[in-house]
């Protein structure tokens, strides 16, 4: 599982294939997203648009596609078929609605929510890789994947040199790699596990990836053999329904929060998101998020309103303010290109780290 395919690159269809829906792009840095919650009076497409869309803007290898796409995107909409007789959207009594969410009850759950849709995904790549040793898609690009890595890398230097400087300071980046040893990474929903491949590069040697999709972690632990990074550590493991018993002092998200929040249920299972990476994250920990489907601020409140919900709104009304944060707010990229849509500067995607407390 990793997330919404962002690069605006429209594939070569076969004559006479009807053309896909083009919609307006997200603007990651103001109101205006993918994924709900933004404000800014444009009328978004529902979600299964959107994730024809974001199909379209996918990034294709000269070989193509061993897998019709149709028939993919005709099988996981027989599930959400499938989910919806059965009862399966969330109610407005969920024990995890709050204010935002019944805001937020009209969002339109999308195929790429479920684990369906990346197991297919996933299998294609998978073949693809056997039959000519490509390795897939890189979720929001090369561009984006390098610099979440030089970036992590970054923090993680400005808390061993004993300060809290912005990583987009140019602050001595000279450390010794030993030091980056005490630093464990869990990449959740790492799909083919390029992130981890970066993050090597940068020093880290402690890495672990994460994903529900089997074909996921058999593409991922098939390139790291490859590519010479036989150290990763790669596991079958749904984030909402962790087996893990370790804790991380680096957790990574490229795209799956996305994921998670498309789904039927997605309300309640990004709540189930949050409360399993506070149990997997240790105190003083950093956990890097990066989104195309969220704004910064987004981010921001849904942080917000989780420690609301685990302590209770009463106390937060009380005063107990910070004594009872779960996760701080610590920075973001600020090198993404940006662009103007609706008369708002923002860009395509967001990365922010937030710390353990």
């Amino acid at each position: 599982m990793a997330g919404i395919r962002l690069t605006p690159e429209e594939p070569e269809l076969p004559q006479g294939t009807p053309p896909r829906p083009q919609l307006p792009l997200p603007v990651a840095g103001s109101g205006v997203t993918a994924g709900g919650g933004g404000s800014g009076g444009l009328e978004m497409a529902s979600d299964d648009e959107r994730s024809v869309a974001a199909d379209s803007w996918s990034v294709r290898s000269e070989y193509g596609s061993t897998l019709d796409d149709d028939q993919r995107y005709a099988d996981a909409a027989d599930v959400l078929a499938a989910a919806a007789a059965a009862g399966n959207f969330p109610s407005a009594a969920s024990d995890y609605c709050s204010d935002k969410d019944d805001q937020d009850s009209n969002e339109e759950s999308s195929m790429l929510g479920l684990q369906s849709y990346w197991d297919a995904s996933y299998s294609e790549d998978l073949a693809n890789f056997q039959e000519h040793g490509h390795a897939g898609e890189i979720w929001f690009g090369a561009d984006v994947m390098d610099t979440v890595a030089i970036w992590t890398k970054k923090l993680c230097v400005s808390f061993i040199q004993g300060g809290l400087s912005s990583a987009n300071d140019n602050i001595k980046f000279e450390v010794d790699d030993k030091y980056l040893f005490d630093y464990p990474v869990l990449d959740l929903g790492t799909g083919n596990g390029l992130l981890l491949q970066a993050l090597a590069k940068q020093g880290f040697s402690d890495l672990t990836g994460t994903d529900y999709s089997e074909g996921a972690i058999e593409l991922a632990r098939n390139l790291a053999a490859r590519d010479g990074f036989t150290t990763i550590s790669f596991l079958v493991d749904d984030v909402l329904e962790t087996k893990l018993d370790r804790k991380f002092k680096v957790i990574t998200d490229k795209g799956t929060l996305d994921a998670i929040g498309l789904h039927p249920d997605g309300r309640a299972k990004r709540v189930m998101y949050w409360e399993s990476i506070s149990n997997l994250v240790e105190p003083g920990g950093l956990v890097v998020i990066t989104s195309c489907n969220h704004t910064k601020d987004e981010l921001l409140q849904e942080v917000e309103e989780f420690g609301m919900r685990k302590f209770g709104k009463e106390d937060a009304d009380r005063g107990a303010g910070d004594s009872h944060q779960i996760f701080r707010y610590l920075d973001h990229v600020q090198t993404y290109p940006t662009i103007m849509f609706g008369g708002v500067e923002g860009s395509q995607v967001c990365t922010v780290a937030f710390q353990r407390v």
